[in-house]
């Protein structure tokens, strides 16, 4: 028994650590990657604390229950105990298996209600960034730095360079300062989509006629990967988000650039005349 329980105790250390908190430091999926993505900002920051914490919940649960189920069937079993016992009731034992869940779920509830208030409450952002699903790409505008917008669209096979990951490069990047609250408004253009970034800790649904928002903070430069979530259409696998995080003098530079290139939301239309 003995074997079987620590056989038991190093594969569940084995789960919960891979792709866990500390020994993948990419900010994007990788082969054979179990768990979380490390985070890369607060709120992904307390979504993995809470994860370790309900990890550790369900394993100890799990280890009672497989103890227990142990120890009945040695004890009660049919050579040991011929005769079974016909009790039906026991008032302590009710009260504990009653107590002992809702005392558990108290213990998940407060840590959940905190992170759930974190998330969805903005504090006071610096930078609006807004996000335009439409089957099947992501267009984005800075109404803080210009008011100029962009496409985003995944790069083919044929597009991608050496070192850049397939399915999951964009041709243009969202390009954000680090160090920033960042305030993104999310929504769509013809059917429902879902703006999702797993190392930053955020997902929102983007729906047409409707402005939904999060925010943003991201710790440390670097370029960070997520996908549409909402099964959008057949080509719902093909709409990439890459965040490119890098220094606020960089972003600034950045946004001058991004001014020239890139047309103003609040353009005056081209006319085409008709032959």
């Amino acid at each position: 028994m003995r074997w079987l329980f620590a056989c038991l105790v190093g594969t569940l250390f084995l789960f919960h650590g891979v792709g866990g908190g500390g020994l993948a430091l990419a900010a994007q999926p990788e082969p054979w990657q179990m768990g979380l993505q490390p985070s890369a900002g607060p709120i992904m920051d307390r979504v993995t604390s809470l994860h370790s914490l309900l990890f550790w919940i369900i394993t100890i649960i799990c280890l009672v229950v497989l103890a227990l189920l142990i120890y009945v069937c040695v004890k009660f079993k049919e050579s040991k105990h011929p005769t079974p016992s016909r009790r039906s009731h026991n008032t302590l034992l009710e009260v504990v298996w009653t107590a002992v869940p809702v005392l558990i779920l108290v213990i998940i509830a407060i840590p959940s209600f905190r992170l759930l208030y974190f998330a969805d409450v903005l504090p006071e952002t610096e930078l609006t960034v807004k996000a335009t699903g439409k089957q099947w790409y992501w267009t984005y505008e800075y109404p803080d730095n210009g008011n100029f917008t962009f496409d985003a669209f995944m790069l083919t096979d044929d597009e991608l360079e050496p070192g850049m990951l397939r399915l999951l490069e964009t041709s243009e990047r969202i390009v954000l300062p680090v160090a920033t609250n960042v305030r993104l408004q999310v929504t769509a253009a013809d059917v429902l989509h879902s703006w999702a970034m797993p190392s930053l800790g955020v997902k929102v649904d983007a729906v047409p006629g409707r402005l939904n928002e999060l925010w943003l903070h991201i710790d440390e430069p670097g370029t960070y990967y997520g996908q549409c979530s909402e099964l959008c259409g057949v080509n719902h696998g093909f709409m990439p988000i890459t965040i490119e995080a890098v220094t606020p003098e960089a972003y600034e530079a950045w946004v001058a650039e991004a001014q020239t290139r890139f047309a103003k939301v609040d353009a005056e239309p081209v006319h085409v005349a008709n032959r």
